[in-house]
């Protein structure tokens, strides 16, 4: 039993809310999500280094920036689901649904742009 502190409980709960575990998965999910953006900008900054891109190097460390955010965020809002998920609610939040997919678009057209740029004009 979790030591409660007035109404609300205080610490990680001891049971599951549900038994596929959905919400530890998705927590995963984004944790995997934030290292790979950060290894992707990291891996970025350096080729950029090597090269002398001084903007792609920036790019690459807001990514890394982005990927560290995206890690302490995964992780608070771990610990904010489980009062929702205690009470019953659904902890949906649609704005964070199109948040990430725009973000995906924009990474993905960046980096289109940014493969045609060194690819075929940076010769």
């Amino acid at each position: 039993m979790n030591p409660t502190d007035g109404d609300r409980p205080v610490g990680r709960p001891t049971t599951h809310f549900d038994p596929g575990v959905q919400h530890e998965r998705t927590a995963l999910a984004w944790e995997r999500t934030g290292l790979a953006t950060i290894l992707a900008g990291a891996t970025l900054a350096r080729l950029a280094s090597t090269h002398f891109h001084h903007v792609l190097g920036a790019v690459g460390a807001i990514w890394v920036a982005i990927g560290g955010a995206v890690l302490f965020w995964t992780s608070w809002r771990y610990e904010a689901l489980h009062g929702p998920l205690r009470a019953g609610e659904t902890p949906a939040h649609p704005s964070m649904a199109r948040f990430v997919g725009a973000s995906a678009l924009l990474f993905t057209g960046f980096a289109l742009v940014l493969t045609v740029y060194l690819a075929v004009i940076d010769r």
